[in-house]
């Protein structure tokens, strides 16, 4: 009998409101997120590593238009493209991370590289890039991450001081970043996740998504973690590292420690957003306190859901 292996991933938080969403767009969701799913569940169930699960559940969402990461990544204002990933191993504590990088078609293979080919765990801007450089990466044109509905994004607030989180926009949207987290039949976790950060974002600006304990975590004592949502708030929050504190040193139960932390502790400071997390139970939790989240879940005890609203 094997340890029961599950993943669960998202593709951002934020206010999807029905009204905006055609039927035809939540079915280019809903398949996008299934693709990624069985991939990265394919790789679980042929006793693969938590690490190759979600490092290949990430890359495929990265590459869809739909989302805002990779190939969807959202424009700064100096109309270029500044993408973050994250990625962390429960069993060994290893991570890497990448921020304020360009032209890299899969950010979290680049974050995966640092982890285990650097002896660091976070390259950011020329020194990342220099670093992709030395490893031979293939860099993109412009043209490969330009989407039309992103461009339009920008140009509404293009010159203008206000940024925009994909995810808080009224009208239709996509939305923010992606992320997946797993357990697999070793009984071993990981975490992933990735951001092409905000429209108009100006001075270089970070969120949370490629900071370990913040965006992304993963502990084989407690839980993995990946975050989506107004990443100043997460940060002031320390997210993920939070839900894994309060289950080693409170003893709460996942689903309870990741319900304090997004119901409780992150409403309390103004922020809005959601996780994903996974036991090495091969539990599974998936906490928002926005309308939606897109977001997908499947284990080997047979279950499989994508969802996008609260219901």
């Amino acid at each position: 009998m094997t340890q029961p292996f599950s993943l669960a991933i998202h593709g951002g938080a934020g206010t999807l409101v029905r009204g905006q969403m055609t039927p035809e767009k939540e079915i280019a969701y809903k398949k996008a997120l299934e693709l990624a799913l069985d991939e990265g569940y394919k790789l679980l169930k042929d006793a693969a590593s938590a690490v190759d699960a979600v490092a290949k559940a990430v890359a495929v969402l990265e590459d869809s238009p739909l989302f805002n990461a990779g190939k969807g990544s959202v424009f700064t204002a100096d109309g270029t493209h500044e993408m973050d990933a994250a990625i962390m191993n429960g069993k060994t504590l290893d991570a890497g991370a990448v921020s304020l990088i360009h032209g890299i078609k899969n950010p979290i293979a680049l974050a995966r590289d640092v982890m285990e080919k650097s002896d660091h765990i976070f390259l950011a801007g020329e020194g990342a890039m220099q670093f992709a450089r030395s490893l031979k990466y293939n860099l993109e044109d412009a043209s490969y991450f330009y989407d039309e509905f992103r461009y339009q994004q920008w140009q509404e607030i293009k010159g203008s001081d206000s940024f925009q989180l994909d995810h808080s926009v009224k009208k239709e949207s996509k939305f923010g970043t992606v992320g997946a987290v797993a357990c697999d039949q070793q009984g071993n976790l990981a975490a992933a996740t990735s951001t092409g950060g905000m429209t108009n974002k100006r001075f270089g600006r970070i969120g949370d998504s490629p900071i370990i304990g913040i965006g992304n975590y993963a502990n084989n004592k407690t839980c993995a973690v990946s975050c989506t949502g107004s990443g100043e708030y997460f940060i002031k929050g320390v997210v993920a590292y939070d839900v894994s504190c309060l289950m080693e040193y409170k003893g709460l139960s996942m689903s309870e420690a990741a319900s304090e932390v997004i119901q409780n502790r992150l409403l309390n400071i103004g922020g809005d957003g959601g996780l994903i997390a996974v036991d090495i139970y091969g539990n599974i939790t998936m906490p928002f306190n926005t309308e939606g989240m897109y977001r997908g879940s499947r284990t080997s005890f047979g279950e499989k859901k994508i969802s996008i609203y609260g219901d």
